[in-house]
């Protein structure tokens, strides 16, 4: 164990905590008092509970450090200072050998807790390459229920809490399964204490489960026929540009830059973003382009003029390419609850994107006279939906070029269809 301790840190360390570490055989073996809150070893390590106390902690030099039910470990508990805290405390380690485990249930979506952090700081560096987070010592592993569409389905319901139980044969899957008919809990909460699934709240615009259930292992190839969409930022806001596949609905992001860490010195690399634009028409047959003006005005109208020749049809009266989302809420409305439904309804596929995901999870419902439109959950959020509007408008450039009857009619000698 080292010559320091091992610390457990969680809301019921003190009391609840210990009794479920050992077992009884440990217990007898080695003489261990679970009731105390701190554990004495024979040649003088040391196992510590501790609760919510940050400041107290600071500089403490454990050697290993077990954080329990992150999913509770919010802002005002003092959950992000403890963790900020521990990781302080691991850094400054001897040797740099210390090391945290936290031992959660799925973090519900929007909540930033600990856990929700931690599971978007994998999924960045796993974005980039699923062997990054092993080579820096991050390790993630969750055993969650497949996606089930509709909880009523017994024998669905029945496989999804064996699966997520994994080795935890102890749980009686008759009695979950009789608590959550029974109500008690709403269907997200369900899915998330019984199924492990990440799932959103109630104001939330589309289901981790209706989105994970049209993951596909196609991506597109060279030469297919697509849309655009992008939705660009500054600095604050992330940058995306995403393809739809015409004939299939496959949505496949081009590239999404944001912040690091939500950066307040970080840009959005212009260049890079130009470049992929650039890419994405030499290495696909672009046939719309539906690009949010704002913030990068003169890049759409070089766009527009670059490509007009090209696209079958125009994003707005104004411009082949420029379509401005602080107007037409109408058109957005209509737009944004065709894909929603066309999700819901599996008509959509997608990649399986990390940063496109959280981004949708991200997006939640407003009403409007029209109906319902998407937002995010607040005006300073650092929560983006960047990739969801991006997502949006490539939708939406395919609806409009279908619904304009070009794609049944010759031009240049070709009959423009839906195939590759």
């Amino acid at each position: 164990m080292g010559a320091d301790c091992r610390n457990v840190y969680g809301p019921d360390a003190k009391h609840a905590v210990f009794p479920n570490l050992f077992s009884d055989e440990a217990i007898e073996k080695y003489g261990i008092d679970v009731g105390k809150q701190i554990i004495y070893s024979a040649v003088g390590n040391r196992i510590e509970a501790v609760t919510s106390s940050a400041r107290a902690l600071e500089g403490g030099r454990s050697t290993f450090n077990l954080l329990n039910e992150t999913q509770h470990w919010i802002e005002t508990n003092g959950g992000h200072a403890m963790a900020l805290t521990i990781a302080g405390n691991l850094a400054k380690s001897r040797g740099g050998g210390a090391r945290s485990m936290e031992i959660t249930n799925a973090p519900l979506p929007g909540e930033d807790s600990v856990a929700e952090r931690t599971y978007h700081a994998w999924a960045k560096l796993h974005e980039k390459d699923p062997e990054t987070p092993r080579r820096a010592g991050v390790y993630y592993d969750s055993v969650e229920a497949p996606a089930i569409k509709d909880l009523s389905d017994r024998d669905a319901l029945e496989a999804g809490i064996i699966a997520a139980r994994g080795d935890a044969t102890w749980l009686d899957v008759d009695w979950i399964i009789s608590t959550i008919y029974a109500g008690t809990y709403p269907a997200y909460q369900s899915r998330r204490m019984f199924l492990n699934q990440l799932v959103s709240d109630d104001d939330s615009l589309i289901s981790p489960t209706a989105w994970d259930a049209c993951q596909t292992d196609e991506t597109l190839r060279k030469g297919d026929r697509i849309t655009l969409g992008f939705d660009g930022g500054k600095t604050d806001d992330a940058t995306a540009l995403v393809a739809m596949r015409l004939s299939d609905r496959l949505v496949q992001p081009i590239g999404i830059w944001e912040a690091p860490n939500n950066s307040p010195e970080w840009e959005v690399p212009r260049d890079q973003v130009i470049d992929a634009v650039h890419h994405a028409f030499a290495e696909y047959n672009v046939v719309g382009f539906f690009a949010d003006v704002a913030l990068w005005e003169a890049e759409v109208e070089s766009w527009s003029e670059e490509y007009r020749a090209r696209l079958l049809v125009k994003a707005s009266g104004k411009s082949t390419v420029g379509r401005d989302m602080r107007s037409g809420l109408a058109e957005i409305t209509q737009a944004n609850e065709r894909l929603v439904a066309a999700v819901e309804s599996g008509m959509v596929k997608h990649t399986g994107h990390h940063t496109l995901r959280r981004h949708v999870m991200n997006a939640k419902r407003k009403i409007n006279r029209f109906g319902v439109s998407f937002t995010k959950e607040h005006r300073e959020s650092k929560r983006k939906v960047d990739g969801y509007a991006a997502m949006l408008l490539a939708d939406l450039a395919r609806h409009n070029l279908v619904e304009s009857g070009k794609l049944k009619r010759p031009r240049s000698g070709r009959v423009w269809g839906f195939g590759g």
